[in-house]
């Protein structure tokens, strides 16, 4: 079989997504909420929760607080009650505030572009700190997903077991102009035409391109 053409592949995504909600963290964004710590924030929001019900969760919170000085100023009880709809409310409130009040305590407010920063933070794992040092500060980082972890195994690009496996693989071999863009397109490929379950495979724009690894059926 032929390589892989990743080049190709970007491509076809780019034309594939047009149709479908951009991912969460872009989405929010391109409506101006693109600072580091609003970005973190939306990601911790975001965890086991859908872009369905984390964007307006996060929109709702960023309302009344966008800065950690303000984030830090509100009750536990508040953020907790303006995040309910979120998955597991309680915690990620208390992560919330701390995450706040660390970033007063330690950095004058100002949140560093440093991923070791992002990642000593309770709550905050490799994929929420490379995506939001990537889409804010467009800082090159693979963020691995459940959708970037499948589809590209699915496809036969990388061969791993893990999502943080896929990250080390994927910063071995994918171009580095594509490692924030890749999670931008493949979560709503992964979620609308490479699904986990029934793939739409025969209309899928890389059919011919994928080795379709762990597909057994597909629409």
């Amino acid at each position: 079989m032929q390589p892989f053409d990743i080049d190709l592949a970007i491509t076809h995504l780019r034309e594939a997504v047009k149709p479908f909600p951009q991912a969460a963290m872009f989405a929010l964004a391109d409506e101006g909420f693109n600072t580091l710590f609003e970005q973190l924030i939306s990601c911790i929001i975001s965890i086991r929760t859908y872009d369905e019900v984390s964007l307006p969760v996060s929109r709702r919170l960023f309302a009344q607080a966008r800065t950690p000085d303000k984030m830090s100023k509100l009750s536990l009880a508040k953020i907790e009650e303006l995040i309910r709809e979120s998955t597991y409310a309680n915690r990620k409130a208390e992560q919330i505030h701390a995450i706040a009040d660390q970033i007063m305590t330690e950095y004058s407010g100002e949140l560093p572009q440093d991923v070791t920063v992002l990642l000593s933070f309770k709550g905050v794992g490799p994929k929420c700190a490379h995506l939001a040092l990537g889409v804010a500060c467009n800082l090159p980082y693979v963020s691995v997903d459940t959708h970037v972890h499948r589809v590209t195994n699915r496809w036969g690009y990388v061969q791993t077991t893990t999502p943080e496996k896929t990250t080390l693989a994927l910063e071995a071999k994918l171009p580095q102009p594509y490692w924030i863009e890749i999670n931008r397109l493949l979560v709503p490929f992964g979620k609308h035409i490479c699904m986990g379950q029934l793939p739409k495979c025969s209309t899928c724009p890389l059919r011919h391109m994928c080795q379709q690894i762990g597909v057994q059926r597909h629409r």
